[in-house]
């Protein structure tokens, strides 16, 4: 059975609280979009793909029980709900994308005379249900593309894999980007061993990433963010994976913090660097990473675990909560649900794709 970030049936959403995560499986029910704000910002759930799906249902929670009398009046709260849902988490661009479209959807419904505030609520109370199996389908499609893309140089050799942070059931609505590619090298028996880091300060990767290894009984090992150039020295890495919270127009990348330090040791050790990510976390109205908004979060991340103080009282901190990857060092390729490309080409591709 695969772990469940998300818990969505018609009014009634739950949350895996990730905070709590290995030791205890909890999940918290979320009535409307404030509680879905505070999920996403508090990190209660994460990554980019299950912050849109978890806040756009929190606001199909929200709308379904909710009664309006006029169309006017139904477009103008949804549209300010998905402004204020966008203000949780600015780096991931998942769920402004997911608002740019619902307020487009929105604006479209309203120009048609014949629809009333039931008939609209409706239509876009279904249309965020879709987002659950279209997100978890996108997720299966990267992982066999970004899948055979690794093999393809393998020759018949299984593959060994390292990733960072968190990116599989418990980042999305229920497979995983990077970690659904690593996903699907185990199904074909072709996963040798999988490498997480720890994922300072947070520690997604020692936390989520390890106990989805474990729970899928894939072969994997935990190390601390500053071995991973030892890592590639001394072992065999086949190909490095990460995910993405936004892929601007020339291919640069935000994610996870640390993510820019294993692209350059990757280069340096000759390591395939593969960023997986679904179209709708590519945002083309930004030319390159410089433009891309970093999340700088509490000073008590980095000081404090559980509670427990372990840095120096007084001591200044620096805690961006993403860090900017050049589309140069993406040498493996940019793995979406069209399939891998170029982190140069990207932005033809999909344009592409999505005009079929």
């Amino acid at each position: 059975m695969t772990l469940e970030a998300i818990r969505y049936t018609s009014g009634s959403l739950m949350l895996l609280d990730q905070l709590l995560l290995p030791n205890k499986s909890e999940y918290i029910q979320i009535k409307n979009t404030e509680d879905g704000w505070n999920a996403i910002k508090k990190m209660q759930i994460r990554g980019a793909p299950a912050i849109a799906v978890a806040g756009c249902l929190s606001l199909a929670v929200e709308l379904i029980p909710k009664q309006f009398s006029n169309v006017k009046e139904l477009v103008d709260f949804v549209v300010t709900k998905l402004e204020y849902l966008v203000t949780s988490r600015p780096t991931a661009v998942n769920m402004l994308d997911a608002a740019k479209l619902y307020t487009a959807r929105m604006t479209e419904y309203a120009k048609q005379p014949d629809l009333t505030p039931d008939v609209i609520k409706n239509k876009i109370v279904t249309e965020i249900e879709q987002m659950l199996e279209d997100d978890v389908n996108v997720n299966k499609r990267m992982g066999q593309y970004g899948g055979e893309d690794i093999l393809s140089g393998l020759g018949n050799s299984s593959a060994t894999i390292l990733t960072h942070c968190n990116t599989g059931s418990l980042a999305t609505a229920g497979y995983g980007t990077a970690l659904g590619v690593v996903r699907y090298l185990q199904s074909k028996q072709k996963l040798d061993h999988v490498y997480c880091t720890e994922t300072r300060p947070y520690n997604q990767g020692a936390r989520l990433t390890a106990y989805e290894i474990v729970y899928e009984k894939m072969p994997g090992t935990l190390i601390c963010d500053s071995m991973v150039a030892m890592l590639m020295k001394k072992n065999k890495i086949s190909a490095v994976i990460v995910g993405a919270d936004r892929v601007v127009a020339n291919g640069d990348a935000a994610n996870k913090i640390g993510t820019y330090q294993i692209a350059i040791v990757a280069k340096h050790h000759g390591v395939p660097f593969y960023v997986a990510c679904p179209s709708t976390t590519y945002d083309d109205t930004l030319p390159d990473g410089d433009h891309i908004v970093i999340e700088e979060r509490p000073h008590g991340e980095m000081t404090s675990v559980n509670g427990t103080r372990i840095a120096a009282p007084g001591i200044g901190c620096w805690n961006p909560a993403f860090d900017v990857t050049p589309g140069e060092l993406i040498t493996g390729g940019i793995i979406t649900e069209f399939g891998v490309f170029k982190p140069s080409e990207l932005q033809q591709k999909i344009r592409q794709a999505k005009s079929k």
